[in-house]
């Protein structure tokens, strides 16, 4: 068939149940649908279930009103060049659950007004190249060694290690690409075997941060780094899986073939052709149709 309905729930709660997925292929068939048995992926928390005859937007409508409100994300995808070469990933809210600049304002005591400068940035109501001048800017003079402190607070997504682990297993190419600072970027890209990092770099003179480098990459530098990967593994951005939770990733998520918005701010929810709300980042892995028995740690 033409197109996969996928449903994936958080595996936390695996709360997928068959009654859910048959609600889900006869409201398909309501609408008129040419609806194909279910393909469990992961019992409990992820299945495919191919169908024709209905258009894409019409198919989640009828998924989102069988299902009734429960935690349950759903993905209308193309069989064909499912599984992606390469990753291009936002770092702050998405492989970890951090936002850092928030982070060092809260250690210096300005935490409040950095974290509302940053919410507005996120969900594109503040220019984000001026956000992260202001919110740095406040932070001129504080000691260097506020990094390294902060740098302990770190904890990353969950599904974040199975995510990488299995891809990479799989021999795909994963970068991560921030707006914020490659202080943090450098130490979870060799955590989790990232092939490659990229961020902004926050200048410390006489021990204190006195600023940021220039230019500052963030929206059209994630885009040029999707271009870039693509283009050096002789591939094309259809073939890759980009992730972010905000405004500053939309470009890339706009042109990867796969481009999910993972827990994000409401406008970039809006904005985004694929969305991920419930599940964790183990999502990704099912979107492309991987098994429970292929991914790291869900064996």
């Amino acid at each position: 068939m033409q197109n996969i309905l996928t449903l994936i729930t958080d595996p936390r709660n695996a709360m997928l149940t068959p009654r859910l997925s048959n609600a889900v292929r006869d409201a398909l068939a309501l609408a008129r649908g040419k609806v194909g048995p279910a393909d469990w992926l992961d019992p409990g928390v992820a299945c495919d279930i191919p169908f024709d005859n209905v258009a894409p937007a019409e198919a989640e409508a009828a998924a989102r009103t069988a299902l009734r409100g429960m935690p349950v994300d759903v993905l209308i995808l193309k069989p064909e060049n499912r599984r992606k070469q390469a990753l291009v990933a936002d770092m702050e809210s998405t492989i970890i659950r951090n936002e850092m600049l928030d982070e060092m304002a809260y250690e210096a005591e300005i935490g409040e007004q950095v974290a509302e400068i940053t919410r507005r940035a996120m969900n594109g109501e503040l220019d984000f190249y001026e956000a992260i001048r202001e919110r740095v800017g406040l932070l001129k003079g504080q000691p260097a060694s506020l990094l390294d402190r902060v740098a302990e607070k770190i904890k990353l997504m969950s599904g974040a290690a199975a995510l990488v682990d299995t891809l990479k297993q799989h021999g795909v190419y994963c970068a991560l690409v921030s707006g914020g600072f490659d202080h943090y970027t450098v130490g979870i890209a060799a955590q989790l075997g990232f092939d490659e990092q990229q961020a902004n770099h926050l200048i410390v003179e006489d021990g204190a941060i006195a600023g940021i480098r220039e230019p500052i990459l963030g929206r059209e530098a994630k885009l040029e780094a999707l271009r870039r990967v693509a283009s050096q593994k002789g591939i094309t951005p259809a073939d890759c899986i980009a992730v972010g939770d905000g405004a500053n990733d939309l470009a890339m998520l706009g042109e990867a073939g796969l481009g999910i918005a993972f827990h994000a701010k409401p406008k970039v929810q809006e904005a985004a052709q694929y969305n991920i709300r419930h599940g964790d980042l183990t999502a990704l892995l099912y979107a492309q149709g991987y098994r429970r028995d292929e991914i790291s740690g869900r064996g």
